[in-house]
């Protein structure tokens, strides 16, 4: 409701928004924020490290992501390159003999290649029923 002035005879409105209560308002939320900001711990994440597997796999299964997302399945020294439904399979089919969680999968991506192709085989992979999926890094020295 507009606030009105009498001044003489006639009654006029005021059409002007008074700013005091919000500038208040804004002061206090902004004091409240810069208390708590400081209070307010940074996530601190635990990442996996390198060589601390439980048990070694009697069985490396490593797939090769090439520049073009070509992709290689590399078994005991001999390559074949399939498509990602059939790498799926004939990872399962490489397992099939070996007790569960004894062979293990490493994904090996060129620098070049996007994200999304390296997590689409890890998806695919697990999906698959393989148990043990891991990515090949390089050290830098």
């Amino acid at each position: 409701m507009p606030a009105t002035v009498s001044r003489g005879r006639g009654r006029r409105t005021i059409n002007e928004i008074n700013m005091v209560p919000f500038i208040d308002v804004m002061l206090v939320l902004l004091i409240i924020f810069m208390v708590t900001a400081p209070l307010i711990a940074p996530s601190m994440i635990n990442l996996p490290t390198v060589g601390r597997a439980a048990t070694q796999p009697d069985q490396v299964i490593q797939v090769v992501i090439n520049k073009d997302e070509g992709l290689d399945l590399k078994l005991e020294n001999r390559t074949q390159r399939l498509p990602l439904q059939a790498i799926a399979a004939a990872v399962t089919q490489a397992q099939a003999g070996q007790p569960p969680g004894s062979s293990a999968v490493v994904i090996s991506a060129d620098r070049d290649v996007r994200y999304d192709s390296v997590v689409k085989v890890m998806d695919t992979l697990q999906r698959a029923g393989v148990q043990r999926v891991g990515l090949a890094v390089q050290v830098a020295k």
